[in-house]
């Protein structure tokens, strides 16, 4: 049923607690004094301390021992009791994080009772610590474009240190799951992933939120900080971080310490930080919002999370992958995409990236019939109005075009959206298109389109341009 450390300087008690405890199925140990009591919970938490508040001959008090028990094993629930009870000092062990307070003579119904709830409590709070650890775990990076490659092989590296990791790329590129990855394959795995959403906490309440509090009528409140010890803190979007809050998260990574709000004692804490970023940090400390020693403190080791831009070939993989996860979350239909809506959403804008794409397949498998492939009709997409199938729709400035520079426009369009979508093979590209290799490297040659070293393509006469500018700058 559970191991519960019963410490009291009176032998007759501690020894009759450990019968009656015995008799209803605990395993019980025995302290007689400070120094016996956290040799005990040093060698083994128990699942549960019973703590006179008084110890004689002692070189620490029950409000001493619940201070460093709180500290170093938050999970673990302390009953206090005092032959001298009063209410300033149930209140003081109530504050420092004690889970009940029980007077001497205690009835011992009653003190069956707490140490039943405070049983129950601890165990429902473990129960959620390990939920949250199989979420983390469940992370998945799904990928194969050489820029998916490039981030795994980074990601992979940094999880067998204990460095703090900076992961920057536009919203919705999949910060936090690259985040969750690291902490996954870490060496922190068991220990929890706590974030702190910067942009979502109000300035008044952010230090609250991050340190905790301490109050008279509620006792000991931890905050996100002491919650992540022994794992993971991953800060998102920390540029939103108010910057009085700033200067107080410098000091915790430099001291590895803090005050709880309205607090004296000190929280120490282990933690590893992963940050994440959609802003230029530099921008921002040039601005003075960011504080630059703070900068250095978080970007130990810089990732960039590519944008679903850059890594196009993925979006197959990708869109299969949430079909699946919607099927087995939600229910909703199993279904897979015909060649054409492959085609589509390859070419289409990604302004939200990874998140953006999650959410089409969601909403397309929710109002979709639920049977055979998803045809590229049932894909958001500006098309021809009622009685205009077949029709191309042309953009203001094509339409305005003589035929011969329309045509060369929209070829040279064509092309570099399908070298894009092909990650800059060519010979996927002209096996797609319908032309020989030979011929498509001709041709775009002739519409001044050149490919690119990182898998892609652009124009000529751009790319001329940011080298001449480049050459000027240097």
């Amino acid at each position: 049923m559970g191991d519960i450390l019963i410490v009291d300087d009176e032998r007759d008690i501690r020894e009759l607690i450990g019968d009656i405890l015995e008799d209803e199925g605990y395993t019980t140990r025995l302290a007689g004094n400070s120094g016996e009591a956290m040799s005990e919970i040093n060698a083994e938490p128990p699942a549960l301390i019973i703590l006179d508040i008084w110890l004689k001959d002692s070189k620490m008090d029950g409000i001493d021992i619940l201070k460093t028990v709180k500290r170093d094993n938050p999970d673990v629930p302390v009953v206090i009791i005092s032959g001298h009870g009063n209410i300033e000092i149930a209140v003081a062990a109530i504050k420092q994080g004690a889970y009940d307070f029980i007077e001497k003579p205690f009835n011992i119904d009653q003190l069956l009772v707490v140490i039943r709830r405070a049983m129950e409590a601890s165990r429902l709070r473990r129960e959620n610590l390990t939920l949250k650890r199989r979420e983390t775990h469940a992370a998945e990076m799904i990928g194969d474009s050489p820029a998916f490659r490039a981030l795994s092989s980074q990601l992979e590296k940094v999880t067998r240190s204990n460095g703090r990791v900076m992961l920057t790329g536009p919203a919705g590129s999949g910060k936090e799951v690259a985040a969750r990855y690291i902490h996954a394959r870490s060496s922190r795995a068991s220990g929890p992933f706590i974030t702190v959403n910067c942009a979502g906490v109000t300035p008044e309440t952010m230090e609250e939120t991050l340190f905790g509090r301490e109050t008279p009528d509620r006792g000991v409140e931890p905050g996100l900080l002491e919650q992540a010890h022994g794992g993971v803190v991953y800060f998102d979007e920390v540029a939103d971080m108010p910057a009085g809050t700033q200067s107080k998260i410098l000091r915790v990574l430099v001291d590895q310490q803090f005050q709880r709000v309205g607090g004296q004692d000190n929280v120490r804490v282990d933690l590893r930080v992963i940050s994440s970023t959609n802003r230029d940090l530099d921008a921002e400390i040039a601005e003075g919002r960011f504080r630059q020693e703070l900068f250095h403190r978080l970007n130990v080791v810089p990732i960039a999370v590519p944008s679903l831009e850059d890594r196009r070939e993925d979006i197959p993989t990708l869109a299969r992958h949430f079909v699946e996860q919607c099927h087995k979350g939600q229910g909703l239909p199993n279904r897979d995409f015909s060649d054409e809506a492959i085609a589509l959403l390859q070419t289409m804008v990604w302004p939200g990236n990874v998140r953006q794409l999650k959410n089409l397949v969601e909403r397309v498998l929710i109002l979709g019939d639920g049977t055979g492939a998803i045809e590229a009709r049932e894909l958001p997409q500006e098309g021809p109005r009622d009685g205009e199938e077949g029709r191309v729709v042309l953009s203001g400035t094509l339409a305005t075009l003589p035929l011969r520079d329309a045509r060369e426009a929209f070829e040279r369009e064509y092309l570099l959206t399908q070298i894009n979508r092909f990650g800059g093979n060519i010979s996927r590209t002209a096996n797609f298109v319908g032309m020989e290799r030979s011929a498509l490297h001709r041709k775009l040659k002739s519409l001044g389109v050149v490919t690119t070293a990182k898998g892609g393509a652009r124009i000529a006469a751009l790319e001329e341009a940011e080298e001449e500018e480049e050459r000027a700058a240097s």
